[in-house]
């Protein structure tokens, strides 16, 4: 398993990381009924980083892609370490589940309700680091709630977040969002709003943000 993520990190730095549209088909986990949480709560999604950051990168990502996945472990932890901790970048995260992904919407579903205990990337982390559920084609709800007690979330809490679709609306949204700026796959990116057309490489993006950062001085 170790060696297909390796390979996955090779095509994701190559082939810029995306995994494009396919069939139009509904996801198997997609949300019914009322809403809970409105499309218009003006949430922008969950940041890393400083306010006062001069760039700010915003990712548009599926947990079920694994190309994400490759991104979230290999390049994510090292643009954390030499952009967000040293106050260069603002990174924010826009859920955007792909048609073709069955738990894709389930997946994000889970990581907002783990948001809403200020959990959201002790979630992220746990579902991007063992993404072998999205290999299997199974419900991974009970996994999941693993992932949710392994977080530290309170497990009743979690349990009626999800039960009731609460943030079901504000993925929608993202994903309306999206499709409005452009976006066609994940992962995809946009750099102080403009989209980035560079490899998903961590390399790639500090020399970016060390050229930006140098124009602003």
């Amino acid at each position: 398993m170790k060696g297909f993520y390796l390979l996955l990190a090779g095509v994701a730095v190559v082939g810029g990381g995306v995994l494009w549209y396919g069939s139009r088909a509904t996801p198997a986990a997609a949300p019914s009924g009322p809403l809970p949480v409105a499309a218009t709560d003006g949430f922008r999604g969950y940041a890393l980083g400083s306010d006062s950051a001069p760039v700010e990168i915003t990712e548009y990502s599926d947990f079920e892609c694994p190309f994400c996945a490759s991104f979230a472990t290999v390049q994510m932890p090292v643009i954390r370490e030499q952009l967000i901790a040293t106050g260069k970048a603002r990174w924010r995260y826009r859920d955007f589940p792909l048609p073709t992904h069955a738990y894709s919407r389930y997946a994000a579903l889970a990581a907002q309700c783990g948001g809403e205990q200020g959990k959201f990337w002790q979630m992220h982390d746990q579902l991007f680091s063992n993404h072998q559920w999205a290999q299997t084609g199974k419900n991974p709800r009970g996994l999941f709630r693993d992932f949710a007690r392994t977080s530290g979330l309170d497990l009743d809490k979690y349990d009626a977040c999800m039960d009731g679709q609460r943030y079901a609306g504000r993925i929608q949204a993202s994903v309306q969002e999206g499709e409005a700026r452009g976006v066609k796959g994940t992962p995809s990116f946009f750099v102080n709003g403009r989209p980035y057309e560079g490899r998903s490489a961590s390399d790639d993006f500090k020399a970016l943000v060390d050229s930006l950062t140098k124009k602003h001085k």
